[in-house]
């Protein structure tokens, strides 16, 4: 019966964005197309009679100076003065979006007793912020680099935060070591320089001489670095939490957040162009989806020790810079989360928002996670260096549930707050809760010590997992790996600097060093310094592929000239949205273009949303060029919508062509190592390194192309999606062809 409840509750919120933390901030939310007054006030109420003119002593004739007298012009330039606060350290730059999260079922009821965790029937209101960790606010979004992934959970029982990223490790294993790490990956202190970036002396400099980030460093330099959007990232708590139920057992527990749109990444060249062409790109695909109602969805998953076996494994289960294997701990899934509104405000929601990892509720609590027990210190300390002490009052901070307690004063206080402000006091007003009544409950841990400051021997090895990271990656994704610590070691121009790194590298694998070695002017090794056993486990981006195939929020460019072929444009078009992609036309000016059979300047027209140079391939997951003689050689003609495509093929990324576009594809953009359709009288579909192409595409074509998401002789839109399904062709970079392509 919970569940069924839970389901017709999702049903509601998923179809009108409304949680109970919406409509919290509602209270605070003031819509001026409403006309909540007659016009423009002051801070005290008083209607403005003139915002552009500051009062004056003049003669009419002439500017006179300015009087200070003016309290409208005043309080105006002052409240502008004053719109800054101090940006996050870390995590400045930054989206959010507001959602949902639900459990299935009550199978986590045998770890705790949180009803958040337990109870089907509940939908829980969340807000999602996501984020890069180096760069400024102003910085860009496809940078490589960590991603924040940061969840409120705005429970009954109060607000509970996972405030992970999208890598389960982390550089450091003990918090002490936080300052330095964050002092040597942000812009050195002589220029500040590099903006957004890791390729620097002091990053590489502190990690070459603390081998315990080697692990992290494995991830930082995969393709997991540089997402192709928040919706397509893991969620990783990172550190150990733990779990008690209502027996008042204890079980250690990593949280787990998998995308249904599988997890895929950019390539580095592709992500170093957005970074200049769209720096915002991140934020906007997010802000597209949710508009468009492809509601970024993801899985909740928990690993769970019980505490019988917390030393049962060859490291130690409170390590921050280890996993935990899922073939040693599998991952269950428990529930979902959808995000399904965009913010109103982007200051008041995404920059105040503020996380706490010591805000849990009852049933979920520590473990002795070292960078955990200080992160636990940090992030509350820091939220009153940018928010004051009153942070949690904030609308956008504020739980859903009652708050009560004798918490007083302070800067930017918002309750009156009657009465009694103490206890114990003669009224009982303000009592604790039992925690036979909800109440929070310490697991009461036997602790037998000594007092004193070390790692433990199992904190000490620092190599295994970085090893079994690299070794589970596929060929591409290793290759990527040599390529970004290529990229990123060339940057550094201390020899010692990366010679250390290169050397470094042999402790994880000796291919791995030599080659980076050879690319960078390193150390190349002439044996490994450790073997190298082979293991390997569930790490790489490809084995979390949707179940079923899907093209969901993917974006398609159609590139087109006058005399396309429209009715083959539409078809295609109608049959993507059904399988909720977008298509945009692309073509040689914003605004009308004309399709075959009508005059330019004066037929009929069909709107392009971008032109050439406005957008470029970057900003999409795939190009198709439809059919039409005209507009093939008009394209032919074009040194950008040649390098347009030949782009997209260089990114590894779906190429379409119908009747005269595989023409233009095999005369003037020359793919090597593509078959292409051959014959225009035939619509039988030729696949070949991602590239799909058929000769013709008539009404009795399209009549018989659903949109089934797979390979077969007939059928160009099932073929094109199969493809795009895949993200990206990797074997047309493995077999070399991309490297032969300008791009």
């Amino acid at each position: 019966m919970s569940s069924a409840i839970g389901s017709i509750k999702q049903a509601l919120v998923s179809a009108t964005g409304q949680t109970a933390k919406v409509a919290d901030l509602q209270k605070n939310t003031i819509d001026p197309a409403s006309k909540p007054t007659k016009g423009l006030t002051t801070d005290h109420g008083v209607f403005i009679s003139d915002t552009d003119n500051w009062l004056q002593a003049t003669n009419g004739a002439r500017p006179g100076p300015s009087l200070l007298e003016d309290q409208i012009a005043r309080e105006k330039i002052m409240r502008f003065d004053h719109e800054r606060i101090p940006e996050r350290v870390v995590h400045a730059r930054g989206a959010g979006a507001h959602g949902y999260f639900k459990v299935y079922d009550d199978s986590a009821k045998k770890y705790t007793y949180a009803p958040v965790l337990t109870d089907p029937s509940r939908i829980t209101p969340t807000f999602v912020r996501f984020s890069t960790v180096q760069g400024s606010r102003g910085s860009a979004d496809t940078v490589r680099d960590v991603r924040g992934f940061a969840t409120k959970f705005y429970t009954q029982e109060g607000n509970w935060d996972i405030v992970g990223n999208n890598i389960p490790v982390f550089f450091i294993q003990d918090a002490m070591k936080f300052p330095d790490i964050i002092h040597a990956v942000k812009p050195e202190p002589h220029n500040e320089v590099p903006q957004g970036q890791s390729a620097h002396n002091n990053f590489w400099d502190f990690v070459g001489l603390q081998p315990e980030s080697a692990h992290m460093v494995m991830w930082a330099m995969s393709d997991r670095a540089i997402p192709r959007s928040y919706r397509m990232m893991q969620g990783f708590g990172v550190n150990t939490y733990t779990l008690m139920n209502a027996q008042g057992e204890r079980f250690f527990v990593k949280f787990h957040w998998i995308p249904e749109l599988g997890v895929h990444s950019l390539m580095w060249d592709e992500a170093l162009k957005i970074g200049g062409q769209d720096p915002d790109f991140h934020r906007k695909d997010l802000e597209e989806a949710i508009v468009n109602g492809a509601y970024p969805k993801w899985f909740f998953g928990i690993q769970v020790i019980p505490e019988a076996r917390e030393n049962d494994f060859d490291f130690d289960i409170l390590d921050a810079t280890k996993i935990w294997p899922e073939e040693l701990v599998p991952v269950e899934i428990i529930g979902e989360m959808v995000l399904n509104r965009t913010v109103d405000e982007y200051f008041p929601e995404v920059e105040q928002v503020a996380f706490c990892t010591a805000h849990v509720v009852p049933g979920i609590g520590f473990s002795d996670d070292p960078l955990l027990q200080g992160r636990n210190f940090s992030y509350f300390d820091t939220q009153i260096s940018r928010l004051g002490v009153n942070w949690q009052q904030l609308p956008i901070n504020r739980p859903v549930c009652p708050v009560l307690n004798h918490h007083r004063d302070g800067a930017m206080q918002h309750k009156i707050t009657k009465d009694l402000n103490y206890w114990p006091n003669r009224r009982s007003i303000g009592p604790p809760v039992p925690v036979t009544e909800g109440g929070y409950a310490e697991y009461p841990e036997k602790i037998q010590a000594i007092k004193q400051r070390l790692r433990s021997a199992k904190f000490q090895e620092h190599y295994n997992q970085a090893q079994l990271f690299y070794n589970s990656l596929t060929d591409y994704e290793k290759a990527h790996v040599v390529s970004a610590l290529s990229f990123e070691l060339s940057h550094c121009d201390d020899p010692v600097v990366y010679q250390t790194y290169t050397k470094l590298l042999n402790n994880i694998d000796f291919h791995l060093a030599k080659q980076v070695a050879i690319n960078v002017g390193g150390v190349v090794p002439e044996k490994p310094l450790r073997e190298n056993p082979g293991h390997t486990t569930r790490v790489s981006q490809l084995a979390f592929a949707p179940k079923e195939p899907t093209i969901k929020s993917r974006r398609i460019a159609i590139l087109v000239a006058d005399g396309f072929n429209l009715g083959e444009v539409e078809a295609l078009r109608a049959a993507f949205k059904a399988g909720m992609a977008t298509t945009w036309i692309i073509g040689p000016r914003r605004g009308v273009v004309y399709p075959a059979g009508q005059e330019v300047g004066s037929g009929k027209g069909y709107n392009a949303d971008h032109h050439y140079e406005g957008q470029r391939s970057t900003m999409f997951d795939a190009i198709i060029v439809p059919s039409g003689a005209k507009h093939a050689q008009t394209l032919a003609e074009s040194g950008r919508t040649i390098h347009w495509v030949r782009e997209a093929f260089g990114h590894c990324k779906p190429i379409g062509a119908l009747g005269e576009g595989v023409v233009f594809l095999r005369e003037a953009v020359q793919l090597p190592g593509v078959q292409l359709a051959s014959d225009l009288n035939s619509d039988n579909v030729v696949t070949s390194y991602g590239v799909v192409s058929t000769g013709k595409y008539d009404l009795s074509s399209a009549a018989a192309d659903t949109l089934t998401i797979e390979q077969s002789e007939k059928g160009f839109v099932s073929n094109f999606a199969y493809e795009l399904s895949k993200h990206r062709c990797w074997e047309r970079e493995q077999d070399g062809l991309v490297s032969k392509v300008a791009f």
